[in-house]
């Protein structure tokens, strides 16, 4: 799943590369949707689904962990803080992420604004049913490898703008749940 596909480049770029995978594209804006249907079919891709609206109506309709994957790159940062309250990355779509990603599923944000990168730190660093996948300075760094650069991401680099690329996995629900019951402690069970 991808939330705010913009073009549609990254979106492409997966489907094709896993034409065994069913992606879902989320896009509010109609310019960008007309993109990607140019290239669902130029690519005669048929594993892409499109919502061309807002992600967060999607996500109260899907099942419980039914999402192994979703990205989330380049997001408006509506920097001014009257606008916070339209940021994706808030604790509403937290909630919903955490139900509808399955257990071990990979949540990847980009952003090339250094205040929402903080934000979305702040909201998911130390939340208690996502890992922040990170163990040097390149894992944040730099865009690993299968994950395919996005239109907004050159334009970023080109003019200076140095992107953060953020994993989070879900944790296992019985992990998650055994803690807030205080059956771990320090890593441990304690049963």
């Amino acid at each position: 799943m991808e939330i705010g596909f913009g073009a549609g480049e990254h979106l492409t770029a997966m489907a094709r590369a896993h034409p065994e995978v069913g992606f879902i594209g989320c896009e509010p804006f109609i310019n960008g949707v007309a993109r990607l249907l140019g290239f669902i079919d130029q690519y005669q891709l048929d594993n892409v689904r499109i919502v061309d609206g807002d992600a967060a109506l999607l996500l109260d309709k899907l099942p419980d962990a039914s999402i192994d994957r979703a990205f989330l790159l380049f997001p408006d940062p509506w920097p001014k803080r009257r606008h916070h309250k339209r940021r994706f990355v808030r604790p509403s779509n937290i909630a919903a992420m955490a139900r509808v990603l399955a257990d071990g599923a990979r949540w990847r944000m980009a952003t090339d604004d250094a205040g929402y990168c903080r934000w979305m730190l702040a909201h998911l660093a130390d939340h208690p049913e996502f890992e922040w996948l990170v163990r040097r300075p390149s894992d944040w760094r730099c865009r690993p490898e299968d994950w395919p650069p996005t239109r907004y991401e050159g334009k970023a680099l080109a003019e200076g703008r140095a992107p953060a690329y953020l994993g989070f996995q879900r944790r296992s629900r019985q992990v998650t749940a055994d803690a807030a019951n205080g059956l771990i402690k320090g890593g441990e069970a304690h049963i």
